[in-house]
């Protein structure tokens, strides 16, 4: 049935079927309003925990790219890329990839990073040892910076043009905010390693599983 404008105004339509053709109440829009407001208060600290249970990896993953990175540029330029891993700062740490020395120091790259209360890099947590293989020491354990040399030839040295090869591991602590006595990680499951082979500069990921650590592409 087609009705009219003048059906409408004259009032000929059942009081039902004009309370329907006038759209939502106040009423529905306000409980709409709640539920969704309901729905977001509880998606909120899941989202959190989901977002901070995976910042360890999300930083795992940018130091890797950050290193091939570097890797290649040495191989395009010809020249040697210096990546510096500072942890001298807790609250503050970070990446600097940067053309090493020289005239050619033209390249600056600088990369923050979560502060130590969120992803320590600095230590082994408790529960946990070196991947193996390769069993390389953790590089940072003996300084606050772990300077890498990504050479042209596609090695990565010291400050000595000695080939280097270090397992970092990056894990989150389990007091906010950390005691950097306190060596208890969060999750064991959350623990990551990215070990550097220096003759090749080849890169290995590494993701425990709460026993031990299983290589990763």
């Amino acid at each position: 049935m087609i009705m009219s404008h003048s059906d409408i105004e004259s009032g000929r339509i059942d009081p039902t079927r004009r309370k329907r053709m006038s759209g939502f109440s106040m009423i529905e829009l306000i409980v709409v309003f709640v539920v969704l407001g309901i729905l977001t208060a509880i998606s909120i600290p899941y989202l959190y925990q989901y977002k901070k249970a995976y910042k360890t990896e999300d930083q795992a993953i940018k130091i890797m790219d950050l290193m091939r990175e570097a890797s290649q540029l040495a191989l395009t330029k010809r020249r040697t890329i210096r990546l510096d891993i500072d942890l001298s700062n807790a609250g503050s740490p970070f990446v600097r990839m940067r053309d090493n020395g020289g005239a050619t120091n033209i390249l600056d790259k600088t990369i923050p990073m979560e502060t130590s209360s969120e992803v320590r890099m600095d230590v082994a947590p408790t529960g946990v040892t070196v991947p193996t293989p390769p069993n390389y020491p953790i590089r940072t354990a003996t300084g606050a910076v772990w300077t890498l040399l990504f050479k042209s030839d596609g090695s990565v040295v010291n400050a000595a043009d000695i080939p280097i090869s270090g397992t970092l591991l990056l894990w989150p602590p389990q007091k906010v905010p950390y005691d950097p006595v306190d060596l208890t990680p969060r999750q064991l499951t959350e623990v990551r390693a990215i070990t550097i082979f220096g003759g090749s500069g080849g890169i290995r990921y590494w993701r425990h599983n709460g026993t031990t650590f299983l290589a990763s592409q």
